[in-house]
């Protein structure tokens, strides 16, 4: 259970999140014409730029799942952000002076510019789609794991989150969200480091942090690299340099979202600077990340962790039928949390090759009793799920061992494992961190980093929605009128888009549906559509006899063979982005011989 939040967290808590949204209404008040309210008057530094953009991509999303993703899997997700420093600099020499020469509101202007209205709508229509998703995602995480460590009404939450994101967005348009994130970072990096500090120092006196990093290396943690060639693995270095590269290029080079944070820059060596800032810090920064969730792992080691980091799905096994076996499986782990303990405290003394191995295995024990816990929890909360494992497991003890049928049905009892393990109500890495944070942090730094997952959120929905609202008011809206309207209605349009797509967010979120890795699922809707996007914006750069018929109508066909392959599971996702990207081209150059004589 949660120890009840002290006055002091709440004051903390209240006194952040009021202050950014009071300071950035304030700040970008009186803000008029299209160029204040969209580009943000073009007057923002190289550090704001770079901050602002680090904010945007710096959801609740990347502190509740990405520490939950180290604490299970190790640091080997870094590797994920390899190829964001490579795709600065091509951004930085290929993208940004078009975008400052044209000087365009928006990414997909330049696309009409280059082929024609209908490919310049389509790949807006593409942004709409997958960045709208997106931010019901980035209100939806922090809501549903807050509900449940606070007791909260997730529709409630659902609708806090996006008020105050809505208000001072409405307010102040892009100036606003860029001023904001910039107070947001310094919450997001202050309370960060005081938590690194904290699990250190929660970790017993004679296990010094040199020692720490040994206990999570025993256990496979500390792996960084992996250079294989497995597209069975979804992290490796190749799979970063590359599918990662492709996915930055397409993120930073033609998501409004991003886009939009750097067009607000006052010249085009501000603008360059602060993407490059951002491609230095970023790996670092989601190392750090990365870190503290190693280092609760590690802190784990030396005190009791639940099987499952949900409590309410605890609660519901515990009032089942599978009561006397979970309470047993409970009991096997503190046997196993005792000589857990026992064995890391003597590796940080005496490091040898057969402390490691033991340390190792009693780990796979660990997850394999978590696992157990999983499809427990599941059994006790879906009747039907365990009807079916029973009648499975019945056939298996009436089945000769060597027979195909024995085979086979031990196999469907393997994928009802696999299931249980990613089920929505079981799987508990993205509760990991806040459940650590409110139990064991010192009061005021848990309303501190309650405030920097909130503040994350807000800062991610905030460029969202903005971005969304610019796209929808100046690709669609305002190029499909047949006059021109005045920038005193451009941004009101703008405005009311803005509050439009605020509520469509949180609608979305309110609806959503936890996946197996919140971090993994906005990344995966990412890969569906930006290999095509950043297809199309290549050969708009470098294939000049491409014209618009062929470039609008491969995107369709490519759109369509991604969604398929990505359903069928044709490969890892972060590899879709290289192959949307080079399918789009490869689709292009073969039908533009047919749109010849149109030209």
């Amino acid at each position: 259970m949660f120890q009840t939040l002290n006055w002091i967290d709440w004051t903390v808590l209240a006194a952040t999140l009021l202050f950014i949204v009071g300071y950035g209404t304030w700040k970008t008040r009186g803000r008029k014409s299209a160029q204040d309210y969209i580009k943000g008057g073009n007057t923002s530094q190289w550090w704001t730029i770079g901050l602002s953009v680090m904010a945007t991509q710096a959801s609740a999303i990347t502190f509740l799942s990405t520490t939950g993703q180290a604490f299970s899997d190790g640091m080997g997700f870094v590797q994920f952000y390899f190829g964001l420093p490579i795709a600065m600099i091509i951004i930085c020499l290929v993208f940004i002076p078009i975008y400052h020469r044209l000087k365009v509101y928006t990414a997909y202007e330049f696309l009409e510019n280059r082929f024609d209205l209908k490919t310049r709508s389509l790949t807006a229509a593409l942004f709409l789609i997958q960045r709208g998703l997106a931010a019901g995602i980035t209100i939806f995480a922090p809501a549903i794991i807050l509900s449940v460590v606070l007791g909260w009404n997730i529709i409630t939450l659902n609708i806090i989150i996006g008020v105050l994101v809505i208000i001072y967005t409405v307010s102040g348009g892009t100036k606003a969200v860029t001023v904001t994130q910039k107070q947001q970072m310094f919450v997001i990096f202050a309370g960060m480091l005081a938590a690194l500090f904290v699990v250190v120092d929660l970790i017993p006196k004679e296990v010094s942090f040199v020692d720490a990093i040994d206990i999570a290396g025993a256990t496979g943690r500390m792996q960084v690299l992996d250079f294989s060639f497995d597209l069975d693995n979804r992290y490796t270095v190749w799979s970063g340099l590359i599918g990662g590269t492709f996915l930055a290029l397409s993120y930073f080079g033609t998501d409004q979202s991003q886009v939009q944070r750097y067009l607000s820059g006052k010249s085009i060596k501000e603008m360059q600077m602060g993407l490059l800032f951002n491609g230095l810090l970023k790996v670092p920064m989601q190392f750090f990340i990365l870190l503290v969730g190693v280092m609760v792992f590690v802190f784990y080691q030396f005190n009791n962790a639940p099987l499952n980091f949900i409590d309410a799905s605890t609660q519901t096994v515990l009032a089942s039928d599978y009561a006397a076996e979970y309470k047993a499986l409970q009991k096997k782990q503190t046997i196993l949390y005792n000589k857990k303990q026992a064995t890391s405290l003597v590796l940080a003394k005496q490091k040898n090759e057969s402390l490691i191995m033991q340390l190792a295995q009693l780990d796979s024990l660990d997850k394999n009793y978590r696992l157990k816990a999983k499809f427990l929890i599941k059994k006790a909360i879906d009747s039907e799920y365990a009807q079916n494992y029973e009648r499975l497991e019945t056939s298996l003890r009436d089945l000769n061992p060597n027979s195909e049928a024995y085979n086979n049905t031990k196999t469907e009892i393997d994928e009802l494992y696999k299931y249980a393990a990613k089920d929505t109500q079981t799987n508990d890495r993205d509760y990991m961190f806040i459940t650590f944070i409110l139990n064991y942090l010192p009061t005021g730094l848990i309303g501190l980093l309650l405030a920097v997952i909130l503040s994350a959120a807000m800062s991610s929905t905030a460029s969202e929605i903005n971005a969304l609202a610019t796209i929808t008011s100046m690709d669609l809206y305002g190029r499909n009128q047949k006059e021109d309207k005045s920038e005193d209605h451009m941004v009101k349009v703008t405005k009311w888009f803005t509050l439009a797509w605020g509520i469509i967010a949180i609608i979305i979120a309110c609806f959503a549906n936890l996946a197996e890795n919140l971090i993994q699922l906005v990344n995966i809707i990412g890969s569906i559509f930006y290999g095509n996007v950043l297809g199309i914006f290549l050969l708009a750069f470098f294939f000049k006899p491409i014209k618009g018929n062929a470039v609008f109508l491969s995107a369709l066909i490519t759109q369509v063979i991604v969604v398929v392959g990505w359903w069928l599971d044709w490969m890892p996702y972060l590899w879709l982005n290289l192959f949307g990207c080079t399918l789009v081209i490869a689709i292009a150059h073969v039908l533009q011989p047919m749109f010849s004589k149109s030209y």
